[in-house]
């Protein structure tokens, strides 16, 4: 499934830059799409700073989540085991977030 428009893109790098910052890690700024024709995923380093591009048209959900998070990984520098771990608590974040999206009357 798709995103349903860019408001849920916003909405899920609101939700990733807070769960990282709750981590401890630096949260990247995330727009959409990237630069380069053909990429679904680009990162810029700046001195305040990283910038993350996906691409969401004509993309599943999961994989452009999957590249938002992958984007905070990249942009803080990680390695394995703690970019394991964070990856695997920023998806039960994004977990979480969708089923709270899906119960009417939650927030």
């Amino acid at each position: 499934m798709e995103f349903a428009s860019t408001v849920d893109f916003a909405q899920a790098a609101r939700t990733l830059s807070r769960a990282a910052r709750r981590l401890g890690l630096d949260a990247p700024s995330y727009r959409c799409p990237p630069r380069f024709v053909g990429a679904d995923r680009t990162i810029r380093r700046r001195p305040d700073g990283a910038v993350v591009s996906v691409r969401v048209k004509g993309r599943p959900r999961a994989a452009v989540l999957a590249d938002m998070i992958e984007g905070v990984v990249v942009a803080n520098r990680l390695v394995t085991p703690r970019a394991d771990r964070v990856r695997t608590d920023l998806w039960q974040v994004m977990d979480r977030d969708s089923r709270a999206d899906s119960v009417p009357g939650a927030a």
